[in-house]
């Protein structure tokens, strides 16, 4: 893809695996910032790296080391996962395309999540557990991989991510945050604001999510 068509919330294919772009970073080299669906670990790319794809009813995908398939044939309860596919929000809603989010209360016209959002039936799909026989699977890109072949939920930290280094820093998702790494100590990660963790639960963007280095100065050439 061109960087200019690279927007945030798109699935793409990077290295044959399903990945969510979370964040678009012109002035860096490594511009564009995915996590990799199946476990939410994070990587740095190229534009040119990645294909766009956007889901559709059926498909089926491991979502944080569970799989689900989509499905328009029944509205969400309480509990459920939802993949906004057709996004119109109020101007008090903060979602968008591709937005996945957990169901919080069911109205009779849509739902509201659990953060705060209200989103109408026609807006989305719903995320049921499982895979089903007409599913299709789009994992990967390569349909001759299988899915489950491949997939080892003990592998968080593959070849592909990106290694961390003392600069990096970091937004805690939760309460928005931000920590810088001042040092590493084998798997144990050191950041500033007292914070100790393990190199595998710092990676994982629904905790964490990397922001830039403060030593990365490469403007992009994409």
């Amino acid at each position: 893809m061109n960087l200019l068509q690279v927007r945030k919330g798109q699935f793409v294919y990077y290295n044959n695996e399903l990945h969510k772009v979370y964040s678009v970073k012109t002035m860096f080299k490594q511009s564009v910032h995915l996590y990799r669906l199946r476990d939410m670990s994070q990587h740095l790319c190229f534009a040119k790296d990645i294909e766009k794809y956007q889901p559709k009813v059926s498909d089926s995908f491991i979502f944080n080391k569970k799989r689900y398939t989509l499905n328009k044939d029944r509205n969400a309860q309480v509990g459920d996962y939802i993949l906004i596919t057709n996004p119109d929000p109020d101007y008090l809603d903060h979602y968008s395309l591709n937005e996945i989010e957990v169901v919080a209360s069911v109205e009779s016209k849509g739902v509201v999540t659990t953060n705060s959002n209200g989103i109408k039936h026609s807006e989305y799909l719903l995320m049921v557990p499982g895979r089903f026989e007409y599913s299709n699977p789009i994992d990967y890109k390569d349909k001759s991989y299988s899915n489950e072949e491949y997939w080892d939920e003990n592998d968080l930290l593959n070849d592909d991510e990106f290694s961390l280094s003392i600069g990096d820093v970091f937004k805690k998702t939760d309460i928005g945050l931000e920590a810088m790494v001042i040092a590493i100590q084998g798997d144990t990660v050191f950041l500033g604001g007292g914070f100790q963790l393990h190199q595998k639960e710092l990676m994982d963007y629904g905790k964490w999510e990397y922001l830039y280095n403060i030593l990365d100065n490469n403007i992009s050439d994409e």
